[in-house]
């Protein structure tokens, strides 16, 4: 099998086994971290692959298009770690845009590429995201809401990279009294 068919079939199976675990309503966010670099074995902010961000992009986004659910792409660190997202989604969460357009060697290929097929891109510094995906250990914790629950997936990377996954779910308060259904 060619590897960037692999790619996307292995984003795909990730995404799909994450939004089963966490059962996003429409409307819901879902950030994405991707390293390339990482996907196709070289160290991440090092071998940039927009042919990799590609096939991991055409695995992940119609399935959310299918639900409802945004896609948050997280810059690289270039660029703060901010993230591409669809105009209407910073406009339904209240997120201020910000002047950058990212570029594979400056805000990462994943971004460029979500940069590139998003209908009215922005750049947004951050979001609170209701799931999310780490491909290749980018760091994607800031832009998740409290609190943030891992995910086991039968998957555990994406070409070279490592996968790790997360989900979350309301803070529990109240104490030995509460209630929690």
């Amino acid at each position: 099998m060619d590897k960037t068919r692999q790619w996307a079939d292995q984003a795909r199976q990730a995404a799909q086994e994450l939004l089963a675990a966490a059962t996003l309503p429409s409307g819901a966010l879902l950030v994405v971290g991707c390293s390339s670099s990482e996907i196709v074995g070289g160290q991440i902010g090092q071998a940039s692959s927009l042919e990799a961000a590609q096939a991991v992009f055409d695995g992940i986004y119609p399935l959310l298009q299918e639900r409802g659910i945004w896609l948050a792409a997280q810059c690289c660190e270039h660029l703060n770690r901010a993230l591409v997202v669809e105009g209407d989604c910073a406009r339904q969460y209240g997120y201020d845009p910000v002047w950058v357009v990212p570029k594979p060697k400056a805000g990462g290929s994943f971004a460029a590429t979500a940069w590139q097929a998003f209908h009215a891109p922005v750049v947004v510094e951050r979001v609170r995201a209701h799931a999310g995906l780490d491909i290749g250990g980018t760091l994607i914790g800031m832009h998740l809401r409290e609190v943030a629950v891992p995910v086991r997936l039968s998957l555990t990377r994406i070409g070279q990279a490592p996968l790790l996954c997360a989900r979350t779910r309301p803070k529990l308060i109240g104490g030995s009294r509460a209630a929690y259904e």
